[in-house]
């Protein structure tokens, strides 16, 4: 039975006010705490509008890199913080919850003016298709929470992000555009209190119609048995992952996996 619970999945690249690489690179980088506290920003706005729109429980789990950007003393103390696990994209998620929230993402490898595209690996991944049809990370995470019959209700980032996710899901997902990216390294942004503004009021109109119940965010379910293909920038990485259980070559960079459960849709 669904509970008046949304799940916040944050990454980074598409947080309000991140513009340069330099701002989502843990390792290195003189510009990372500075995007750890807009990205702090962005979350306590999701957060807030989740409970504006209607929401009794919030759980929010920051994705980029494994987690470990959020700073817990400068969340709203009303949501709960988690990580991924190994296996679980979105550890708590079950069916009790009413929608996902997919805050700052990025658009799939290879989308023009995406600001820093990419599909899980920027290293490593060219493409990802699920029967078929290419997805980046919004589809993958997508499928994820559809396993427990959860829709993303709302995803914000940059303009193609934007458009990937009504592409992908459908054009009910209501979406927050806060940048534009010109080119992959940089993007255009709006300012941070006009953003920010906007990923609340996205934030509430989209918990308010979810808990409505009148169906308008469907999950995202591809049917089963599913293929799920992967092409690698490179033939190297296809031949380590041809050799796991399960994996067929398909060619030089991309390897196969069917499965029988959406939970497997991100394991290779």
């Amino acid at each position: 039975m669904k509970e008046k619970k949304i799940y916040i999945l944050a990454d980074m690249e598409g947080i309000s006010g991140i513009r340069l690489p330099e701002q989502v690179q843990r390792e290195g980088s003189s510009e990372y705490e500075q995007g750890r506290t807009l990205m702090m920003g962005d979350l306590n706005e999701a957060i807030a509008g989740c409970f504006d729109g209607g929401a009794r429980s919030v759980v929010a789990c920051d994705t980029h890199g494994g987690g470990g950007q959020v700073r817990l003393e400068a969340m709203d103390a009303r949501a709960v913080y988690e990580t991924p696990a190994t296996g679980r994209l979105m550890p708590a998620l079950d069916e009790t919850f009413s929608g996902v929230i997919l805050l700052g993402h990025h658009a799939r490898a290879g989308t023009l003016n995406g600001f820093l595209d990419h599909t899980m690996s920027s290293a490593e991944w060219f493409c990802v298709t699920l029967n078929g049809v290419e997805v980046g990370e919004i589809g993958i995470e997508a499928a994820w929470a559809g396993h427990y019959g959860v829709p993303v209700i709302m995803v914000s980032g940059d303009a193609a992000v934007a458009a990937e996710a009504r592409q992908t899901l459908s054009d009910a997902v209501e979406c927050a555009v806060v940048k534009w990216g010109l080119g992959r390294k940089r993007a255009r942004c709006l300012s941070l209190p006009v953003a920010r503004a906007q990923i609340r009021e996205t934030a509430a109109r989209a918990v308010r119609a979810a808990l409505a119940g009148d169906g308008r965010f469907p999950p995202y379910r591809p049917s089963l048995p599913a293929t799920v293909e992967w092409t690698f920038n490179r033939s190297d990485a296809a031949d380590a992952a041809a050799l796991r259980p399960g994996i067929e070559r398909v060619n030089a960079r991309t390897v196969r996996r069917r499965i029988e459960s959406l939970l497997d849709v991100h394991l290779w």
